[in-house]
């Protein structure tokens, strides 16, 4: 019986692997190159290994310190995996209260001049909010990335339209470069139109991403929040969450995007999106 068991933990082992090798390809092909993409990338890699040299890598960990990295390991995963359990839930906290002025989408990249399918799931759930309370204004929020062909503020801007939103109801953000300029930069075009801190807003994005986002729109000042949590495509929930739990750490640390060692790394990944994606 524990040989059987045995066999079947270790068919199960290769069977993860294979399954990760696929879906590590089809990210190439689906997916912009990101930290998130590199991660699994990383645990595919693990995984396989683990697989191919199972034996040596078993009895390396069951002795002396080994054991001791092993001890380590497991306390980090589960700790990892705590985060990952908070940002799967974090995003409904705030919900909406009805009373909204503002809806603020945020940018989630383009493929080209299209957006992205993570980008289309905020923006149908900003459409719906908005066509069920008529008088709130959309700001679409987000530049253009150096393998986007135009500003995801202006596609998603076009984006609503196409939808049925009348085009004065829908304000372009085209300048940010991050969640935290997101918010910033919108604060700045509404107080341009008569709006300001304490107006009433609700921001939309992936379920993953809206306890870190809300921190940041008080960092903007914004003082009347709630979060609208789009859900995720099953493609992307991978890679999303293992990046959000390692940037909500990063932030948890170093309260922001815009500095500190993860933000050369995070530059140097877009650098070389062009060699990864033609």
């Amino acid at each position: 019986m524990m040989k059987l068991r045995s066999n079947v933990g270790v068919l199960l082992l290769y069977l993860l692997a294979a399954v990760l090798v696929v879906y590590s390809l089809s990210l190439v092909f689906l997916s912009n190159f990101n930290m998130g993409n590199l991660m699994v990338w990383l645990l595919t890699g693990c995984v396989t290994g683990y697989a191919v040299f199972r034996r040596p890598v078993n009895a390396w960990f069951s002795a002396g310190i080994g054991r001791v990295v092993f001890g380590v390991l497991a306390v980090l995963v589960c700790l990892y995996l705590a985060v990952i359990a908070f940002v799967a839930v974090s995003g409904y906290l705030h919900p909406p209260t009805g009373n909204e002025q503002v809806v603020i989408v945020l940018g989630a990249g383009l493929h080209r001049d299209k957006p992205s399918k993570l980008l289309q799931y905020r923006l149908d759930k900003a459409y719906a909010f908005a066509a069920v309370h008529p008088d709130t204004l959309v700001v679409t929020s987000g530049g253009q990335g150096r393998d986007e062909w135009v500003p995801e503020g202006d596609a998603m801007r076009d984006y609503l339209i196409a939808k049925g939103l009348p085009p004065e109801r829908v304000l372009s953000e085209n300048r940010s470069t991050s969640t935290e300029e997101n918010f910033a930069f919108s604060l700045a075009l509404l107080q341009s139109r008569g709006f300001s801190q304490t107006t009433p807003i609700v921001y939309v994005s992936n379920e993953f991403h809206c306890y870190r986002a809300g921190r940041y729109a008080a960092m903007a000042g914004f003082t009347n929040v709630s979060e609208l949590a789009a859900a995720t495509p099953l493609r992307s929930v991978l890679p999303c969450y293992m990046r959000e739990a390692l940037a909500l750490l990063y932030y948890w640390v170093f309260k922001t995007s815009s500095s500190g060692p993860m933000h050369a790394m995070v530059g140097l990944l877009d650098l070389n999106k062009k060699f990864f994606y033609k």
